[in-house]
């Protein structure tokens, strides 16, 4: 192409689900619908892991940490998702788009290393629990919250520069909800194999290796549970990590698919439907399923609710 013919391209028109116009309000109320039960039920676990003693143990700490990361992760997309239901441009400019990316890339990148902290917390409250409260003291906690959180605004930085540095003079129509990486790369007007390389080696470095520390840590957790003498006590040591397992069994399992897969096996469609359940879907379940298999939090629920009725 001749750079008298050559257009720079300025916007990005985010095509999201235009492609079933008859259903665009009933999306617009589903979605604003999954962004308000996400930032309530975040906001309850983050308000009782803050105020009830009987929570302050490191186990609530990252829970906190990481109801702290899904709300500002949904947050990255979904109000712009909702804004381009009402409009009729569907318009996102380049800063705008590459500043969505960086945050979206930052908090997921965060919560992959949150999730392999929180295993290792549970590795040594069981496999080592006379040290425990040594290992994991307050100073050590927030050593490994802080360097989850650096960690993921770094390795987002080195996404986003590789990502938005190309030049784009071509077409402007990003297929997605919202601008992921792999599918503004599709538009760059050059060779973008660098770049693409780059992702994949940033995305084995960040669920990968996390990945593989969550598999050492419940390795040895079950090698610990299968000693135990009564089947009672293995059955309420193992709940004490179900809902940890769940978790990261939903986040990484989608992450891995859309990040790991053959660029050749990708459909606009499959990637708007896998990242909408690690991007939106996943921050709303996470603090359902810590809730929900947790007495602990239930007690600190009710007896929040009745010190609000009795006052």
């Amino acid at each position: 192409m001749s750079n008298e013919n050559q257009t720079v391209v300025k916007e990005f028109v985010l095509v999201g689900f235009a492609s079933i116009p008859s259903s665009q309000g009933l999306l617009f109320a589903l979605f604003l619908a999954i962004y308000v039960v996400t930032l309530a039920s975040n906001g309850i676990i983050i308000t009782l892991t803050s105020t009830d003693p009987n929570l302050d143990t490191p186990m609530y700490y990252f829970l906190r940490n990481l109801s702290v990361i899904d709300i500002c992760y949904i947050s990255s997309t979904v109000p712009q998702l909702l804004v381009h239901f009402l409009s009729h441009t569907r318009t996102i400019s380049m800063l705008a788009c590459a500043t969505q990316n960086y945050a979206f890339f930052a908090f997921g990148v965060t919560e992959c290393f949150l999730l392999a902290v929180m295993s290792y917390d549970r590795y040594v409250a069981i496999c080592n629990p006379l040290h425990y409260s040594v290992v994991m003291s307050h100073q050590a906690c927030a050593k490994l919250a802080a360097g989850s959180w650096v960690s993921g605004f770094l390795h987002s930085v080195v996404l986003t520069v590789f990502t938005f540095h190309l030049p784009f003079c071509g077409p402007n129509c990003i297929d997605h909800f919202f601008c992921e990486a792999p599918q503004v790369l599709k538009l760059a007007c050059t060779n973008t194999y660098v770049n693409e390389l780059v992702i994949f080696a940033v995305a084995v470095l960040v669920l990968i290796i996390p990945l593989s520390l969550v598999f050492v840590s419940y390795s040895r957790i079950l090698a610990t549970i299968l000693q135990m003498s009564t089947a009672a006590g293995r059955r309420k040591t193992f709940s004490t990590c179900a809902s940890h397992l769940t978790v990261v069994s939903l986040f990484y399992g989608a992450a891995i698919f859309m990040y790991m897969r053959p660029r050749s096996t990708h459909s606009p469609q499959q990637d708007k439907m896998i990242s909408l359940f690690y991007a939106v879907i996943t921050p709303m379940v996470n603090p359902m399923i810590y809730s929900l298999r947790n007495k602990e939090v239930k007690g600190a629920l009710m007896r929040a609710w009745g010190m609000k009725v009795s006052s």
